[in-house]
């Protein structure tokens, strides 16, 4: 069997990362695709819409318990859920003690050295956040991860962690296969959304792979611990997902070395939008106000 493709979804705390990886992956199984998730976050969450359940066992707690990583079996930390798939987490320490990205490192030399990586053909990578920690980027940094999806929105602190993220995918790019498969716009309706997502994909090099729509029903479906593809596999929203699954399966060697910004092109950019005003118009919008309050 051929090498797995192996992807990451990174992007902004809280931004719906997990949710829309998720998702996607569900999406992928329809495509009759044997699918690993590695969840890198140490909140183990990366996988509990696939498995139905609140969290699963992690690699770190359950080596802690055995003793060692080495008196595991790989049984003890990938678990089968959804349609087959196949679901580890790192886990990592307590908040605040020790460095959570060592069970990033940890788990996937575990899984890679104990066949986890055998027969299936994705293998996906759920990261935490940013890329400011070396573990973190250790799917980028030791060449695991061949395509990364940066999910975002049209906030300014999203597509700041997206040019960042990118800036950490270009580091790399040239000592190993590391490349940026494209943008993930998640919705939350703020102004000229999609356009910017469209003009940030443009300055990176890529493309905007897909805009996922709003819609309540994926919390609706994750208050039941479940995929919008298992809750409601007929809702226009399976259907996005659907359809952003086609698109990185249809997307394989098409990644692209980004180029990130800086962030002064990232202001002037919002500014182009009319999403940020100069100084100038924030002075004659508070004068406005202040005529209009003395009136």
């Amino acid at each position: 069997m051929a090498k797995p493709r192996q992807i990451a979804f990174y992007g902004k705390g809280g931004i719906g990362k997990s949710t829309t990886s998720q998702n996607t992956l569900a999406a992928l199984v329809e495509l009759e695709q044997q699918i690993l998730i590695v969840g890198c976050d140490p909140k183990a969450d990366s996988t509990r819409l696939i498995l139905n359940t609140k969290l699963q066992d992690t690699v770190l707690h359950l080596a802690a318990e055995a003793g060692s990583v080495e008196d595991l079996d790989v049984e003890d930390v990938v678990k089968i859920g959804y349609q087959g798939i196949r679901c580890a987490e790192s886990g990592g320490p307590e908040p605040g003690v020790g460095c959570a990205g060592r069970g990033v490192i940890t788990a996937i030399n575990f899984l890679e050295e104990n066949g986890a990586y055998d027969d299936v053909d994705y293998v996906s990578y759920d990261v935490l956040g940013d890329v400011v920690c070396g573990g973190f980027a250790m799917p980028i940094r030791e060449n695991k991860a061949q395509e990364i999806y940066i999910v975002m929105s049209g906030e300014m602190m999203a597509l700041y962690a997206a040019n960042n993220i990118a800036k950490g995918i270009l580091k790399y790019a040239h000592s190993g296969g590391v490349r940026l498969g494209g943008l993930i716009c998640n919705e939350r309706k703020t102004d000229r959304e999609l356009d910017l997502a469209e003009e940030l994909a443009k300055k990176l090099g890529t493309t905007l792979t897909h805009f996922v729509p709003r819609d309540n029903i994926v919390q609706r479906a994750e208050l039941r611990r479940q995929t919008v593809i298992q809750y409601a596999p007929d809702s226009q929203q399976a259907n996005e997902y659907r359809q952003l699954a086609q698109k990185i399966h249809n997307n394989s060697g098409k990644g692209v070395v980004p180029t990130p910004v800086t962030m002064d092109e990232l202001e002037d950019m919002l500014l182009d939008f009319g999403i940020m005003k100069t100084e100038e118009q924030e002075l004659a919008e508070a004068a406005r106000l202040e005529a209009a309050a003395n009136a």
